[in-house]
């Protein structure tokens, strides 16, 4: 199975130097100087420093090159999902399957990464590939574990096949919507440990805060038809865990410049990389109204990142909530 790549970011390039390895593979990425370098150093030092990749792997600026692929790995941020599938349905004709490894939620329509997807590209099957899964590891052969979520138990099970290995397990699940949740939901959340962090409010606050915002997580997931035991998971509490704990974690480290008293604007300016959770908590925000469910934690971040509310406020405000017994969901 050839395998095609579209993201030159860390991401995407780890994701295409794991389907080289045991297959053809072929990258696509917008940044010249990232296509180049792959291509003459087997290198991405922009995104991936000190990785050599696999020698076999070839990247490009052309989409068109990656016609003859059986899947398409998307590696790209969540809210230019459609731009891509747009260019797919209108360049790259055949139907090569879509493996979609951006997480987030579109705001301007409220749609899960899958849905945008096939809104575009309505023949096309869909797979999700998620979990706790920094880059960088993942590239340099650390034991990594993810989620591969398909409705198709076929492509499914060939897309393990094709790119597992002992480092790199991918655990087999049909939940495509509790799959995707986790991985929206846990950046939002990650931004609101940053800013722990940043306040110097303790572990203590910390870990009542991931325990606190899984059960948001959840009730979020099962309001859409996830299931619980996804959400439980590599994709869900998997994720969640390491975005909140690891200090490679983008949307972690926002929220500590946050936290520390920096603007939003300022954090973002000198940064070449998307942190999701920015966007992704107006559209969890919405989201949570429409379902008519409570999400008290990503309603704060979506207040202090969109509605110039004060961080003090927002803490004080989730601190006054009535007391309530834990199961209540």
């Amino acid at each position: 199975m050839k395998i095609g790549i579209i993201g030159g970011g860390a991401w995407g390039t780890a994701l295409a130097a794991l389907a080289a390895e045991q297959g053809e593979a072929i990258l696509w990425a917008r940044n010249p100087e990232v296509v180049g370098s792959i291509n003459a150093e087997h290198a991405n030092p922009l995104y991936l420093p000190g990785v050599t990749l696999p020698a076999n792997l070839t990247a490009t600026q052309d989409l068109a090159a990656l016609h003859d692929c059986a899947a398409l790995i998307l590696a790209v941020p969540a809210q230019t999902l459609r731009q891509f599938a747009t260019e797919i349905a209108t360049r790259l004709s055949g139907n090569a399957a879509i493996i979609i490894a951006s997480k987030g939620i579109e705001i301007s329509t409220g749609l899960l990464p899958s849905d945008v997807v096939h809104d575009v590209l309505p023949e096309r099957t869909i797979a999700i590939l998620t979990g706790p899964t920094f880059a960088i590891e993942m590239a340099r052969g650390l034991p990594t574990a993810a989620t591969l979520a398909c409705a198709d138990d076929r492509l499914g099970a060939e897309l393990v096949q094709r790119l597992g290995r002992p480092t790199f397990r991918p655990y087999l699940s049909d939940d495509v919507i509790g799959a995707q949740i986790g991985g929206a939901v846990k950046n939002v959340l990650a931004i609101a440990c940053g800013i722990v962090i940043g306040r110097a409010l303790g572990d203590n606050a910390r870990a009542a805060l991931i325990t606190r915002g899984l059960a948001e997580m959840t009730r979020l997931g099962l309001s859409l038809g996830g299931r619980r035991e996804t959400l439980m998971g590599l994709s869900g509490l998997g994720d969640l865990v390491l975005t909140c704990s690891g200090h490679q974690s983008r949307n972690l480290s926002l929220g500590v410049a946050l936290g520390e008293g920096k603007s939003l604007a300022e954090i973002m300016g000198a940064r070449r990389t998307v942190a999701e959770g920015v966007h992704t908590a107006r559209a969890i925000e919405a989201l949570a109204l429409r379902q008519k469910i409570e999400m008290p934690i990503c309603a704060a971040v979506d207040a202090v990142l969109h509605k110039q509310a004060s961080i003090d406020e927002m803490l004080a405000a989730l601190l006054a909530r009535p007391f309530r017994a834990e199961e209540e969901r």
